[in-house]
Order: C-alpha cells, then structure tokens, then sequence
C-alpha cells in the first residue's frame, strides 16, 4: 500500500522522483490550479505558456510532463488535467471533490515504478486533503500476485511507494482525521478488488469465510460462518440449491461490529458467488470469462463493515456475505427445481443463471430477523442493468422513496455514479408460478427491476431496504480511467461506508 503524509515543506526542495501539479481548461486558455503557486513562478508565471506548446488542454485525466525547474531537487513535474476551470466563489475557484480525486488517481498510476511524488494540487481545506489521498491511494492500486514478472524490478513497475501531500497541516486534527480515514477506506476497498481479482480456484466460499474470519481478529469484528451443515440445518434452501453442483460447499458469513455509543444498526448484505458458470443453464461462449468477479457484492460488504470497525463509527453494522460456487454437475440444481427458503417461502427456478437472487433471497430473510434499521444489499445481479444504465452507474431500488433518493445522493457525494430505478407492481405478476409461491424469472423486459421484485419478497414486513445492482462498475474490462482500474473496481464501497458516517451521524433519521 502507498505511503502518504501531509507536508508544509516547499515543493523546491523535496527529493522526489516527481511534483504533480493541476491544470484546468479555462476559457481563455490553461490555468494552473492553486496549490502549484512555487512551481508556477519557478517556471516566471509561464508554466501554462509552456504546458499548452507541449499540447496540455486541462482535459480531465490529461497528462504533461516536463523536466523540474531550475533549483529544484525533483527532476520532474507532472501536469494532470482537472477538467473544466469551476465557477468562482467568494475566496476563489473551487474544485470538486471527484475532480480532485480521479486527477490524484490518474497522476498516481502515471507514477508507478516512482519512489516518492509531491502532490501540488488544490487544498482548500482537510476536505480537500481527504478526497486528494483518498485518489492517490486508489489511482496507485494494482493486482500482480500471479505475475511472476511483476517481481522483477528490472521487467515490473512497482506501484507508487509514497505520496507527500503539499498544502496539508500535519499537526491539525480535522486533517489528520481525513488521512487517516482515507487510509482505511482506500486499504480496505483495495482489499476487496483483490478479492474481485482472485481466481476462482484459489477464492472459494470456504476460502472467502477465511479471509473474513482473519480480518475479524485483526479488527475486533464478530464473525460466525455457516457451513454447509449449519445451513441443511438452518434451512437454508437457496444459497444450498445454487451451491449444489459444486465441489466447493456454499457458506453464509455475518460479520458484526458493534459500538458501544450506537443506537441504530444497519445491515449490509452481499451477493457472493465465487464463480457463476450459470449452472445448468450454462453460460454461453465469451460470458464465463469474467465471472470471477459475481461476489463483488460481498467483496463491498466484507470491505465497508471492517472500514467501519476500523473508523469505530458510532453505529452497528452487520455484513451478511451469502457465499456459493455455481457450477453444473449432477448435482447441481435444475431448471424445474423448487428449493423452500430459509423465509419458508418456495421457489420454481425457472434459469439456473438467476442464482445470485436466490442466495441474497435466504440472507436477506436471516438478516431481517434483527429488525435493523435498514437493510442494503449489494450484487452483480442482472445483465438489464448493464443494459439499462451502461458499464460505469449502478441501480438504486427500494422499498422507501426517500431512503433511495438519500443513497443516490450519497453515492453522486462519494463520486459512484448511481441512478435510482423503480419496482414497477405490475412487473411481480410475471414471476407467479402454478407450483411455488415465487419463480425465479419473470418478463424479460425491465429484468433488472424483475430481480428487485423478487428481492422485496424476502425482505422482513416494515423494513427499510434498498437494492444496489453494481453489474456495470463492479468490473472494469477496459482500459484504466481517474482511479479506477482495470479488473475488479470496488464499487459500493463508498456509498456503505458513508451511508454508515451518516447513520452514526444522526443524518439518516
């Protein structure tokens, strides 16, 4: 994990490998961004001047370097674009925080194989230092575990190894709080892409529990883990029917942190299959490729309940990690098939493939049983969505309008796209089945809102609920953009971890 401190040292005289400065796009030309003001009259007031012969623009995630000013010790600058120049306020421009963000992440991963870089970019205030290393720490992430080459310094780049925040106080409190929950926040959501990343073959659901168990000793989180005889026992009949035709036996994991200050409790359940092959209802050619990364949910889950324990948010937070490889054998569920849940309810599965709504379906229901405050659950659940809203913006649905429209506004303050979405009534009469209460399918068209439906059905009378399908962002399969990566994403994790600030906060009601 990359190194990052808060500096009032002069950009000057620090050795680093590199000072990133920021430049937007004004309507007159480049505009150097407050932060770079000693970089700027090292370079005469001209550094702009210089930039734009080099052909900088400011475009969001642009890129310039050029050799360091004279007098310097660090032998380059790096110019990232921060986008359009924002509107003036009262005391100057003001940057927003996504902005600031994806150009700390898009400078730190131009920087891998560097030592040490100084980031002169706007800081206005600790805010600002949050969101600036909050994207340094995520912009430096990579996965190399199963690259051999990568262990070769003279063949991989390391990532950026450390980062001076310029601007920073180090001795103010509000500052070093904003660190160090960026420190967290980053390790932890980092720690999920790893799991999203992990092959099948070295993450089952015995092996996820695993890491789960060990985060919750190193993190005084409560876990209990459910094999597959404490779920035959409990009655758990959708996580045991997905998890049927695999040698990997299903688990369901809960994770507890509690405060002692706490007087509201949020559960946080996640979709957990360490490998969808589709079942029975086989996946086509060119769609198994990725699917590795089917417990993103829980991966957002597990990371956003130990961020909590380790900010000791003022809230109780129980993480329900419904966990299962579904695979085909002779085993495996079959189309036709109808498993009695853990709510008691039946279900026709009428496609194999709609599996990850059958094991939220039976966590949901368990987790209902504590009559938290709210409940959200997380998955990679439905193509539509992807159709719906594209590769980059996850769907909100719930059972309260006003919970929805308050986790899209997190989600928009944390910088995940979201959008909210509907569950349509008319849509449940599709899944009515002439031998259970509940199939599994329903109409093709607005599947993804089909899927919600199904969902609310297990979800405990009175409770407050939203869905997140993060099918799109879950996995970026295209080049790396801002902070984000190639492979695994860490979506969700943000919106929990703020949603759980605002609870402890008495912001949600």
């Amino acid at each position: 994990m990359t190194a990052l401190t808060l500096s009032t040292a002069a950009a000057s005289g620090l050795r680093v490998d590199a000072i990133v400065v920021g430049v937007a796009k004004g309507d007159k030309g480049l505009v150097v961004a407050p932060g770079a003001e000693a970089v700027d009259k090292a370079y005469d007031g001209k550094l702009a001047s210089v930039l734009e012969t080099l052909g900088a623009a400011g475009g969001e995630g642009e890129v310039t370097k050029l050799p360091a000013p004279s007098g310097f010790k660090a032998p380059v600058v790096l110019a990232v674009g921060l986008g359009a120049l924002p509107a003036k306020a009262d005391d100057g421009e003001v940057y927003d925080a996504e902005s600031l963000r994806r150009a700390a992440g898009v400078a730190a991963r131009a920087l891998s194989g560097a030592k040490k870089a100084a980031f002169a970019l706007p800081v206005e205030d600790a805010a600002d230092a949050g969101v600036i290393a909050e994207g340094a720490l995520l912009g430096a992430y990579s996965f190399d575990a199963y690259k051999e080459s990568a262990k070769d310094p003279k063949n991989g780049k390391a990532p950026l190894a450390e980062v001076a925040l310029l601007g920073g106080k180090p001795r103010d409190k509000a500052y070093k709080a904003e660190i160090e929950r960026a420190t967290a926040l980053a390790e932890e959501l980092n720690r999920a892409r790893d799991l999203v990343n992990t092959p099948p073959n070295d993450l089952n659901p015995e092996a996820f529990a695993a890491v789960a168990q060990a985060a919750g000793k190193e993190h005084g989180i409560k876990v209990q883990v459910l094999d597959e005889k404490a779920l035959v026992k409990g009655g758990y009949g959708g996580i045991l029917g997905v998890g049927a035709g695999s040698a990997s036996g299903p688990r369901l994991v809960k994770l507890s942190y509690t405060s002692s200050k706490a007087d509201k409790h949020l559960a946080f359940v996640g979709k957990g299959i360490t490998y969808d092959s589709g079942g029975i209802s086989l996946k086509p050619a060119g769609h198994n490729e990725t699917m590795k990364c089917d417990m993103a949910g829980a991966a957002a889950v597990f990371a956003a309940v130990v961020t909590a324990a380790r900010l000791k948010l003022d809230v109780n937070v129980t993480g329900w990690l419904a966990l299962a490889e579904n695979m085909p054998s002779g085993s495996a569920t079959r189309p036709g098939d109808v498993l009695r849940m853990y709510s008691g309810k039946t279900v026709e599965v009428l496609n194999t493939d709609a599996e990850g709504r059958l094991v939220l379906a039976d966590a949901l229901a368990k987790a209902s049983e504590e009559n938290p405050d709210a409940i959200i659950d997380v998955a990679t659940l439905t193509g539509a969505m992807v159709l719906a809203l594209g590769n980059r913006t996850y769907g909100i649905m719930a059972n309260d309008d006003a919970f929805r429209t308050s986790i899209h506004e997190i989600a928009e303050e944390v910088g995940e796209p979201a959008w909210p979405m509907p569950l349509p009534a008319d849509l449940r009469k599709g899944m009515d089945s002439p031998t259970a209460d509940i199939a599994n399918m329903g109409e093709r068209m607005g599947g993804g809102l089909v899927a919600g439906l199904f969902l609310k059905e297990f979800v405990g009378e009175g409770i407050t609920w939203a869905h997140l399908d993060i099918a799109g962002p879950a996995f970026n399969e295209g080049g790396p953009f801002g902070y984000t990566p190639k492979g695994g994403t860490g979506s969700a994790v943000r919106t929990l971890v703020r949603l759980a600030e605002r609870t402890a906060a008495g912001d949600l009601g």
